[in-house]
């Protein structure tokens, strides 16, 4: 019997050491912590890591001329994931990627429409400011235009994100600390968004939700987390297929 068992047991061993072997490998392209030493540089990481500067200086909240300290702690991304990642949406703008953002610090992404059937994030900056008496303006921290006011689907940075500011887009002022606000121009209880509105709405969140490390199930309308009952971002707003296809995305 012993005779008879010893080549199962023989590959019952292989295949748990397969295993091993394979989650080794797996962990070792994960995310991993460096420590960074003198005259390192966010290049010279990079490069020996096999990922792009951008990538390095993003996952570390970081800016790509910033310099290192020896001693810091950095994470290094898993290159393989790197490599899998989409290619720059043409529907964002190229500054959004100049902008440091502020670690741990969101934990929301927040959909709004202006409630209006033209605008832009000027006027809107011009009212919040002197309508509403808002030291900073736009309470939003994106504004995603309809064409009238606005390029259709053009995406505005707001000074709260560029300065990476609280919101003043929801109700309560504990929720505008960790929530960022994006505002489509229109009145989505009489009309649907444009489709490029909604190709820009996507990107956008795409690109939030890897900068900010956030899960899909952080993107909120503004109905679904405002503290009193509001309509925004209006019956027309496709908020179940928006947020299902996120999910997909993500997966």
């Amino acid at each position: 019997m012993l005779t008879r068992a010893i080549p199962w047991l023989r590959h019952a061993v292989m295949f748990i050491a397969a295993v091993f072997i394979f989650v080794a490998a797996r962990d070792s392209r994960a995310e991993q912590t460096y420590v960074v030493q003198k005259s390192d540089t966010l290049t010279s990481i990079a490069r020996k890591n096999s990922i792009s500067v951008a990538r390095l200086a993003a996952r570390n909240g970081l800016e790509k001329n910033d310099k290192l300290r020896a001693g810091q702690s950095i994470v290094i991304p898993d290159a393989s994931a790197a490599d899998r990642q989409p290619q720059w949406n043409s529907a964002l703008p190229k500054s959004l990627e100049g902008i440091r953002i502020q670690r741990g610090k969101w934990k929301y992404i927040v959909v709004h429409h202006s409630g209006t059937a033209n605008g832009s994030a000027k006027g809107m900056d011009r009212y919040h400011r002197e309508e509403r008496h808002m030291e900073n303006g736009l309470a939003y921290h994106f504004v995603i235009g309809n064409g009238d006011g606005m390029g259709d689907g053009q995406i505005a940075i707001g000074q709260r994100w560029k300065e990476q500011l609280d919101g003043g887009h929801l109700r309560s002022e504990t929720q505008n600390k960790y929530s960022i606000g994006i505002c489509l121009v229109g009145n989505f209880d009489e009309t649907k968004p444009t489709r490029r509105q909604m190709e820009s709405l996507n990107a956008l969140t795409d690109y939030l939700l890897e900068r900010c490390d956030l899960k899909p199930s952080s993107v909120k309308t503004h109905q679904q987390i405002n503290v009193i009952y509001t309509r925004c971002p209006g019956r027309f707003f496709p908020a179940k297929g928006f947020l299902k296809e996120l999910k997909k995305r993500a997966e």
